[in-house]
């Protein structure tokens, strides 16, 4: 339920709805827009589908939320959510923002070079595992703590914001202590217990859709950590799993609009794990920049054949710089920037 507040109600008659729907045992969430400000209503409908709030002071109308997520819905926001990183870097707005880095975090020197090399190309964040989700329990599964203080230092070099994948809670605080940004991965993306946790704190979450999953599972799991008090979610597409084994997934360019028009939360896209080959990596970019996506993630290893993981979808930092030229060029032709 969503209750639409008049633009002229006091703070007293605001606190008195905000008091009523917590007696209630619902929890409210306050969104002020520049003309309407609103308070959305979580919890069990039956509760509230009889209480006379209309007939409060404060409202001027009341409004179901008929879609199963609610905070995640444009009907409860209808403006485009904007996701602030850091003083320098927000996702959401004009800028298409790059997250560019190898997929696991090999060694100190390899990452601290890679993250110079890709904010010379004009990234504006650093990705790299820490831990690593495999197949195999005998492929690299990454360096740890380790890997986030090299992540860290790599911050603290370039001014580059940092993200990196968290899989399980007891890692949470490493994370909390080291990143910008949490990823939570296409494999946890239904890890309901992480996510819990996760819309605890108030770090940005990056929440990568899974690779079955629809678009209403991603943006109920989205709700999760939006419910549990972390407004701070951004979105990723990164294919899905269909018949075709061409490429490692199918990216669904169709979900950037899609997400447009049910959420107001930023959606970034991942055209490395999308395509699983570098050399349709820029191709998928661009499309995803002219269809509306509010950033990339793009994979960026300086031996691909050497990598210990997604050495197939990594660019040389040379293609990057190239594939950051085109994308510029899309941007600019749909009123964005990189």
């Amino acid at each position: 339920m969503i209750i639409v507040l008049k633009p002229n109600a006091t703070k007293e008659e605001i606190d008195h709805v905000l008091e009523k729907i917590e007696k209630l045992g619902l929890k409210p969430w306050m969104s002020e827009g520049a003309e309407r400000s609103i308070i959305g209503v979580i919890g069990e409908e039956d509760i509230v589908r009889d209480v006379p709030f209309e007939g409060m002071s404060a409202v001027e109308k009341v409004m179901p939320i008929l879609k199963p997520y609610k905070l995640a819905s444009k009907d409860f926001n209808p403006n485009p959510t904007s996701v602030k990183i850091s003083d320098s870097v927000t996702i959401g707005g004009k800028e298409v923002i790059v997250m560019a880095g190898p997929c696991s975090i090999e060694n100190r020197d390899m990452l601290l070079d890679i993250a110079s090399s890709v904010k010379k190309s004009g990234a504006k964040m650093l990705r790299g595992g820490a831990f690593k989700p495999r197949t195999s329990p005998y492929s690299f599964q990454g360096l740890g703590e380790e890997g986030l203080k090299y992540m860290a230092e790599a911050r603290e070099k370039t001014g580059l914001s940092v993200v990196t994948e968290l899989m399980d809670i007891r890692s949470l605080d490493l994370l909390v202590r080291y990143t910008d940004v949490i990823q939570i991965g296409a494999r946890n993306m239904q890890n309901y217990n992480l996510l819990k946790e996760v819309g605890k704190t108030q770090v940005p979450v990056l929440l990568k859709r899974g690779m079955s999953s629809t678009i209403k599972e991603f943006l109920m799991s989205a709700e999760y950590i939006l419910s549990s008090g972390n407004p701070n979610v951004i979105l990723c597409e990164r294919g899905i799993r269909t018949f075709e084994d061409y490429t490692r997934f199918t990216m669904d360019i169709n979900a950037v609009p899609a997400i447009k028009q049910l959420s107001h939360l930023p959606i970034v896209v991942d055209p490395s794990h999308g395509t699983g080959r570098w050399g349709m990596v820029s191709s998928i970019a661009k499309a995803a920049v002219a269809a509306g996506c509010d950033g990339l993630m793009i994979e960026v290893h300086p031996t691909p054949e050497d990598a210990f993981s997604d050495g197939d979808q990594s660019l040389l930092p040379e293609k990057f710089k190239d594939l950051m030229t085109d994308v510029s060029k899309v941007a600019k032709a749909v009123g964005r920037s990189i």
